[in-house]
C-alpha cells in the first residue's frame, strides 16, 4: 500500500493511495478549515501587536510646520508613567535637554536629556515620566530663540 506524509499548517495529512474521493474530500474539507483557522489567527496576532505597541500620550513636534523655531505644543500635561514621543519636524538641527533647575527634585536632568542632535525629519526620541511635577525642556542650538517648553506630570 503506498502512502504519501506531508505538514500542512503544522497538521500531518496522510493520503493513502487506495482511499475514496469521499476521504479525500474530508481532508480538503479540513485544510479549508485550517486556513479559515489561520486567516483568524492573523488577525488576532495583528490586533494584539498594534495593541502591544507603545502608545504616547502626546506628540510633540520640534520645528513648526512652517519652519517656526519652538515645540508644537509647547506645553502639556500627562499622566505619571505616560511617555512623550519628540519628533523632530523642521528647522533642524533640534534636540530636547532637560534644565537641572526645572525639573522635580530628585529627577537627573542629564539622564532624561537628548543632547545629541536631530538632523533630520522624522527622527524621534521619547521620554517616560514617572515623577510628578513641573518639567522645563530646551533646544540648545535655537534656546536663544526661545524654543523651549514644559511638562507637567500629575
Amino acid at each position: 500500500m503506498a502512502a504519501m506524509t506531508s505538514t500542512f499548517l503544522g497538521s500531518a495529512v496522510v493520503c493513502k493511495a487506495q482511499h475514496k474521493v469521499a476521504k479525500a474530500k474530508a481532508v480538503a474539507a479540513r485544510a479549508a478549515f485550517s486556513v479559515d483557522g489561520l486567516k483568524k489567527a492573523a488577525v488576532v496576532g495583528a490586533t494584539t501587536l498594534l495593541l502591544a505597541s507603545p502608545a504616547f500620550a502626546a506628540t510633540i513636534k520640534l520645528g513648526g510646520d512652517n519652519g517656526e523655531l519652538g515645540f508644537y505644543p509647547n506645553k502639556i500635561t500627562v499622566a505619571k508613567g505616560e511617555v512623550v514621543e519628540f519628533v523632530n519636524n523642521k528647522a533642524f538641527p533640534h534636540n530636547v535637554v532637560f534644565d537641572e533647575d526645572n525639573v522635580p527634585a530628585g529627577v537627573n536632568a542629564d539622564a532624561i536629556s537628548h543632547e545629541d542632535y536631530l538632523n533630520g525629519p522624522g527622527e524621534k526620541v521619547t521620554n517616560k515620566f514617572d515623577v510628578a511635577g513641573v518639567y522645563g525642556y530646551y533646544c540648545e542650538p535655537h534656546q536663544g530663540a526661545g524654543m523651549a517648553g514644559t511638562i507637567t506630570v500629575s
